[in-house]
């Protein structure tokens, strides 16, 4: 399975030529639609993993694509195809196997309201949180870690590294870091990393997994 990953929170996973597109949010401006998308994952509806205008971009690229996410968003999108999934369920889609988990976003302040999120594991290989540290219950080879945001310490992120223990982790989610923010991040994740047998990278380009 090919991984690349995107500016902030987006990335997609090819397997059998067929693409699985994850959270095409407006703060991932190096984004460009690729062909043979058979599915697009919206973890929650935060313009920074949903933005209409890429959204519509894929589907003209890939009109037998479906966005698959939380009621609270699909319920919401009507120019699209949709599926509808919940925290708990399994989907299959092209030839990926997707399995759900968590519902709800991190707490930012209790005065902002919490949307629906979902994390998802891809393949029972690769697991992304979204907008959460809702841990996947299973063991997982392939971690996209969320690096910082405004619910967001770096040591929670940490705590959720060695609780996951995946063999190799990414980060995502830092947009919103200047490079020496990154570097910040991408040092202590490292530190911990190495502490416990993980092998943590800043991915630039496409890889394996």
């Amino acid at each position: 399975m090919k991984l690349t990953k995107y500016e902030h929170a987006c990335f997609t996973v090819e397997k059998d030529e067929q693409v699985l597109v994850v959270d095409p949010g407006a703060f991932s401006t190096d984004f460009m639609s690729p062909e043979n998308v058979v599915g697009i994952v919206i973890t929650h509806e935060h313009t920074d993993h949903y933005d209409h205008e890429m959204i519509a971009e894929i589907i003209d690229k890939n009109p037998d694509a479906h966005i698959i996410s939380h009621e609270a968003v699909t319920a919401k999108i009507e120019a699209f195809p949709t599926k509808t999934v919940s925290a708990g369920e399994t989907m299959t889609v092209g030839p990926f196997e997707l399995q759900f988990f968590g519902g709800e976003h991190a707490l930012i302040h209790e005065s902002i309201p919490r949307v629906a999120n979902l994390g998802v594991l891809v393949d029972e290989l690769l697991y992304y949180p979204g907008d959460s540290l809702t841990l996947p219950e299973m063991p997982v080879d392939v971690l996209a870690i969320p690096a910082s945001a405004p619910w967001l310490k770096i040591g929670e992120a940490i705590d959720f590294l060695t609780a996951v223990r995946p063999r190799f982790a990414f980060p995502t989610h830092d947009a919103i870091l200047s490079d020496s923010g990154k570097q910040i991040s991408d040092t202590l994740f490292g530190m911990t990393a190495k502490q416990h047998n993980i092998e943590y990278m800043r991915l630039t380009k496409q890889i394996e997994v």
